[in-house]
C-alpha cells in the first residue's frame, strides 16, 4: 500500500506543480508546440557500418535483379499506387472482393509475363537460373501473397512436377507452354479427408488396357480435391495425386496429367469444381475443390520418372520397395517450403522495418516533468519487445540462404538434408513471422490496426504458412524422426555422425561454466557448446523413451507418438543450432571492421534469446537458475547496444519505400486534415 499512496503523491505533486508553472507566467492558456515529425535518418545520424554490403549478404543473390522488378512493378497501376503524405505507396487492395481480387491478381500476372519477369522459369536450367526465380519470387510475396502462391502453384508446384517427376516426353509438350501461359496449372493433391498424410489419398486411378487410359475416379466425398490453388477460376489443367491400383494391386500415390477446363474456360466433362470461398487471407488465390467421375486420360499422361505402367498394364519400376519409392516420389516437393520459409521472412521485415522506424519517431510520456516526450525505442520495454526479434529475423535470413543454396545444387545424396532442414525451417521461420507480426502490429499501437499500414493484414495473410506444405507441427516431428534413425544406426554401426551438421556427436560432450559472465555469454564457443550440449542430450533423451517403450511392446510408431513433447523439443533444438551455425560461418567470413562487430552481436542476441525462451535449458538442467537471471540481464544489455544500430539494421533489408506504409515516414503528415481532401 505504502507503493500506492507514494505514487499517488508523485503525481499529485506533479500536477500541482504543472498547475502552479501555468499561473506564474500567464493569466490565459496558451497553446502548446506541435509535434513536429523528424525523419529517423536526421534524428539517428549516420551509419556505423555498410548497410549496402549488408543487403548484399542478406539477400545473398541478384540485388540489381531484385530492385529491376520492385521498380517495375511500383510503376504499373496493377499494382495500386496511391499517394499518402506526398510518398507513393503501393500494395495489394484486400477491400476488394474476393471476385476483385482475383481478377486483379491474373492481370498482375499478365503484365508480369508481358515485361519478360518469366522468362525461362522452366525452360532454362542451373544454378544461375533456380536463384534468379527464387530472388523473383521473393520480390513478388513483397507485394503481395496471393501473386507470389498463384505464380508458386503454377510454376513450383505444376511447373515442378512435370520437370521433376515426368520425363523428356512431359517436358517437351508442357514446360514452353507452361512458361508463356497458354497453360494454366495447378496441383492437385490435398483432399478433404486428407492434407499432410500424402500416403493416404483416396482417389483412385485404374488404367485400361483395352484403350490405353487411365480412368480417374473421387470415389468419396472425403476424396475430393480441396483447396486447390487456381482450380476455382483459371486453371486449364491440373497434377492429380491419387493411388494407382493396377490389376486389383495398389501400387501406392502416382501423378498423372488432367485437363480439367478447355481453352474458353469450360469445365471439362466428368470434371467437378466447386469454390472453397472466402478465407481470411489470401483471397487473391482462387483455391478450389475437385471431383473426378471416371475421367479419362491418355497412359502418357502418367509421370513416370519413378515409375511406368506398359500399353499392356504392367507397372514397372526400378525402386522395388514401396517406402523408398513414395520417398524419391515426394523428395522434389521441397521447393515449396523453401519458397514459404524465405518468403516468411521478408515478410518479417516488412513488419519491423515499420515498427521500428515509427517507434523511432513516436514519442510517448515524459520522464522528466517539461522535457519532451521518449522515443518509444528508448524505452527499454520497446527495445525488448523488437530487437530480439530484428536478430532472430537476420539470422533466419542468413540461414535461409544457406538453404536455398543446397537446394539449389541438389543431388541424390542431399535428399535427406534438404528434406530436414527445409522441414525445420520453413516451421521455424513462418511460426517466428506469425509472432513478429503479431508484436509489431501491437508495437504500432492503433496505427497498426489501418490497413493501408500492411503488418495487421500481412499477419492474415500469411496464417496460412503454417498449414500448406505440410502442418508445421507434423514437420518438426519429421526432422526428430530422421535424428532418430541417424543416432540409432550410429549406435548400431559404430561409425561417425556425418552430415545435418550432427558431426560435434562424434566429440567429447561440452562442459559449460558453473558461472556465466556477460564475456562467457558473448563467446560464440559457448554458444554452440550449449547449443550443442541441448541437441545432443535431447536427442539421447528422445532416443531412450522411445527404445523404452519399444521395449515395453509398443510399435515405433506408437512409441513415437508418446514421446512427441521430446520430439518437438529435440527438433527445435536441432534448428536453432543450424541457425546459429550460419549466422557465425557469415560472421567468420567478414573481416574485422564494424559491420563484423555487428554481426557478432546479433549472433549473441539471436543465441541469448533463444536461451531465455527455450525452457529445456532449464528444464534439463544445461543451466542453473541463478545463471538464468544473468542472461536476463544480458539480453536487456544486448537490447541497448543494438539500439543505436536499429535503423541501419532495417534499412539493410533494402525494402523500397513504396512497399512500406504511411506509418514509416511522416504519420503526421500522412494523417493531416490536407490528406483527406480531394
Amino acid at each position: 500500500m505504502a507503493y500506492y499512496a507514494d505514487q499517488i503523491q508523485r503525481r499529485t505533486a506533479l500536477i500541482t506543480g504543472h498547475l502552479l508553472h501555468e499561473r506564474s507566467h500567464s493569466s490565459s492558456l496558451e497553446a502548446s508546440p506541435c509535434l513536429q515529425f523528424t525523419p529517423p535518418e536526421v534524428s539517428e545520424g549516420s551509419f556505423s557500418f555498410d548497410n549496402l554490403e549488408l543487403r548484399r549478404l542478406l539477400d545473398g543473390h541478384h540485388v540489381e535483379e531484385r530492385d529491376w522488378l520492385l521498380n517495375l512493378m511500383a510503376g504499373c497501376n496493377y499494382f495500386c499506387p496511391r499517394e499518402i503524405g506526398g510518398k507513393v505507396f503501393v500494395g495489394a487492395d484486400y477491400n476488394q472482393s474476393m471476385k476483385q481480387q482475383r481478377e486483379v491478381t491474373m492481370k498482375r500476372i499478365s503484365f508480369l509475363l508481358s515485361n519478360g519477369v518469366f522468362e525461362g522459369w522452366l525452360t532454362r536450367k542451373g544454378v544461375e537460373a533456380e536463384l534468379k526465380k527464387l530472388a523473383f519470387l521473393e520480390c513478388l510475396g513483397i507485394f503481395d501473397h496471393s501473386l507470389s502462391i498463384k505464380l508458386g502453384v503454377h510454376f513450383f508446384l505444376w511447373g515442378g512436377a512435370i520437370q521433376f517427376f515426368g520425363t523428356k516426353r512431359h517436358h517437351d509438350k508442357w514446360l514452353r507452354d507452361t512458361e508463356c501461359y497458354a497453360v494454366k496449372g495447378c496441383f492437385a493433391m490435398s483432399e478433404l479427408g486428407h492434407g499432410s498424410n500424402v500416403r493416404g489419398i483416396e482417389t483412385v486411378t485404374t488404367y485400361d488396357s483395352n484403350t490405353g487410359e487411365f480412368v480417374i475416379n473421387t470415389p468419396c466425398e472425403s476424396a475430393q480435391k480441396y483447396w486447390i490453388g487456381g482450380a476455382a477460376n483459371h486453371a486449364t489443367h491440373t497434377i492429380v495425386f491419387s493411388q494407382l491400383h493396377i490389376n486389383g494391386t495398389n501400387q501406392g500415390v502416382h501423378a498423372f496429367i488432367a485437363q480439367i477446363r478447355d481453352a474458353e474456360g469450360n469445365i471439362c466433362p466428368n470434371i467437378r469444381i466447386a469454390d472453397c470461398g472466402h478465407k481470411i487471407g489470401l483471397n487473391g488465390v482462387d483455391n478450389g475443390r475437385i471431383w473426378f467421375d471416371n475421367v479419362r486420360i491418355p497412359r502418357e499422361n502418367i509421370l513416370n520418372s519413378v515409375a511406368d505402367v506398359t500399353p499392356d498394364g504392367q507397372y514397372v519400376t526400378a525402386i522395388k520397395d514401396p517406402d523408398q519409392r513414395f520417398a524419391a516420389f515426394l523428395a522434389p516437393l521441397t521447393s515449396g517450403r523453401v519458397t514459404i520459409a524465405v518468403n516468411a521472412i521478408y515478410q518479417s521485415k516488412i513488419g519491423l522495418v515499420t515498427a521500428i522506424r515509427y517507434a523511432l519517431t513516436r514519442r510517448a510520456f515524459s520522464v522528466i516533468p517539461n522535457e519532451p516526450e521518449v522515443l518509444l525505442l528508448d524505452y527499454p520495454s520497446h527495445q525488448r519487445r523488437l530487437l530480439p526479434l530484428l536478430a532472430k529475423t537476420l539470422a533466419m535470413s542468413f540461414a535461409g540462404n544457406v538453404l536455398k543454396k543446397i537446394y539449389v545444387n541438389r543431388s541424390p545424396a542431399a535428399i535427406k538434408t534438404i528434406h530436414v532442414i527445409s522441414s525445420a525451417f520453413k516451421a521455424t521461420f513462418t511460426w517466428h513471422n506469425m509472432r513478429t507480426l503479431q508484436e509489431c502490429r501491437e508495437a504500432c499501437g492503433g496505427q497498426g490496426l489501418k490497413t493501408e499500414n500492411r503488418v495487421g493484414h500481412l499477419k492474415a495473410e500469411h496464417d496460412v504458412q503454417s498449414t500448406f506444405e505440410g502442418d508445421n507441427h507434423v514437420l518438426m516431428q519429421q526432422v526428430s524422426k530422421v535424428l532418430l534413425g541417424d543416432y540409432m544406426a550410429a549406435q548400431k554401426t559404430k561409425k561417425p555422425y556425418k552430415g545435418l551438421g550432427l558431426e560435434h556427436l562424434n566429440e567429447p560432450s561440452p562442459v559449460i561454466p558453473s558461472v556465466l559472465t556477460s564475456s562467457v555469454l558473448r563467446s560464440s564457443q559457448f554458444e554452440v557448446g550449449l547449443f550443442c550440449l541441448r541437441e545432443r542430450d535431447l536427442l539421447g533423451r528422445f532416443a531412450a523413451e522411445v527404445s523404452q517403450y519399444m521395449s515395453q511392446g509398443y510399435h515405433k510408431e506408437n512409441a513415437f507418438m508418446l514421446t512427441y513433447q521430446l520430439a518437438e523439443d529435440l527438433a527445435r533444438a536441432f534448428t536453432e543450432r543450424t541457425i546459429l551455425q550460419y549466422i557465425l560461418d557469415v560472421e567468420t567470413s567478414m573481416p574485422g571492421g564494424p559491420l563484423k562487430n555487428v554481426l557478432g552481436l546479433l549472433r549473441t542476441m539471436y543465441a541469448v534469446v533463444t536461451i531465455e525462451e527455450d525452457a529445456s535449458f532449464l528444464q534439463y538442467g544445461y543451466l542453473s537458475s541463478a545463471n538464468s537471471i544473468t542472461i536476463r540481464k544480458e539480453l536487456m544489455k544486448l537490447c541497448s547496444e543494438l539500439r543505436p544500430h536499429s535503423l541501419a539494421l532495417v534499412s539493410s533489408f533494402g525494402i523500397p519505400d513504396a512497399y512500406l506504409s504511411p506509418i514509416a515516414f511522416d504519420w503526421i503528415v500522412a494523417n493531416s486534415w490536407a490528406s483527406v481532401q480531394p
